[in-house]
C-alpha cells in the first residue's frame, strides 16, 4: 500500500470538476470516482484502526504482566510481614527470658565516669579552642556603604 493510498484527501476532492448537467457517463464516473475516494478513507480508518487495536492489545498485556507481578509481590510482603511478626515475638520472648542477666550485664559494664568530666586522650576527643567569631567589616577594618552615592 502507497502513502497515495493511504492518504483521504485528494486535490480533487478539494476542486470539484464542473459536469454538464445531465450526463450519465458523466454522472457515473463521477460516482466511481468517489467511490475510490471513500474505499481510500475506508482503507486509511482501517489501517488506523488495526494499529489501535494492536496498542491496545499490548496495553493489556502489559497490564496484565504488571498485575500478575504486583500479586507475587503482595504475597512476598505477607510472607515477610508474617515472619517478621513471628521474630518480634520470638525477641520479646527472649528479652522476658534474658532480663535478669541484661539487666546484670549492662551493671557491670556500666559508665562510671561524672558526667562533667570528659576523657580526652583519644585524639577524636581532642577539646577545641574558642572560635573567633568576628563580622567580615571588621575583620577588613570597612565600614558598611550607608550612603551609596558617597564613596569611603
Amino acid at each position: 500500500m502507497t502513502l497515495g493510498e493511504l492518504i483521504p484527501v485528494r486535490l480533487g476532492m478539494l476542486r470539484p470538476v464542473r459536469q454538464p448537467k445531465h450526463s450519465a457517463p458523466a454522472e457515473v464516473d463521477r460516482l466511481r470516482l468517489r467511490l475510490g475516494w471513500a474505499n481510500d478513507l475506508i482503507r486509511t480508518q482501517q489501517v488506523q484502526i488495526d494499529d489501535a487495536e494492536k496498542r491496545n492489545d499490548w496495553a493489556a498485556a502489559c497490564q496484565a504482566e504488571a498485575e500478575e507481578l504486583v500479586v507475587k509481590l503482595q504475597a512476598d510482603v505477607d510472607d515477610l510481614t508474617a515472619e517478621r511478626d513471628g521474630l518480634a515475638e520470638e525477641n520479646a520472648a527472649l528479652k522476658r527470658r534474658f532480663a535478669a542477666q541484661l539487666a546484670a550485664d549492662a551493671n557491670a559494664t556500666r559508665i562510671t565516669v561524672p558526667p562533667m568530666v570528659r576523657d580526652t586522650s583519644a585524639l577524636e576527643d581532642q577539646a577545641t579552642g574558642p572560635i573567633d567569631v568576628t563580622t567580615l567589616w571588621d575583620v577588613l577594618g570597612i565600614q558598611p556603604v550607608t550612603d551609596p552615592g558617597r564613596i569611603h
